[in-house]
C-alpha cells in the first residue's frame, strides 16, 4: 500500500494517533479535573502536553523514554553521523 491510500477518506488507520492521544488525553487528565473556568482548562491542557506529556512521560513506542528526551538523542546522533 503506498502512502497516498492512506489518507484517503474513510480509512480506519487515518486518525488512529490523534484517537489514542485523545484517549490518553481525556484519561490522564481532562476526566480526573474539574475546570472552572475555559482558560483554565486550556492552560491546564497545555501544561500536559508540553510539560507532562512531551518532557516526563515515558512512551513505550519510543524506548520508554519521553518524547524530548527521544528526539534530543536523534538529534545528537545526526550530528554525530555528519560530524
Amino acid at each position: 500500500m503506498t502512502g497516498h491510500y492512506l489518507s484517503r477518506k474513510g480509512n480506519c488507520f487515518d486518525n488512529a494517533c490523534i484517537e489514542s492521544f485523545h484517549s490518553i488525553i481525556k484519561r490522564e487528565l481532562v476526566y480526573l479535573e474539574k475546570f472552572k473556568t475555559r482558560k483554565q482548562a486550556i492552560q491546564r491542557i497545555f501544561e500536559y502536553i508540553e510539560i507532562w506529556y512531551n518532557r516526563e512521560r515515558v512512551h513505550s513506542s519510543i524506548g520508554f523514554l519521553p518524547p524530548a528526551e527521544c528526539e534530543r538523542r536523534y538529534f545528537h546522533a545526526q550530528r554525530a553521523k555528519a560530524g
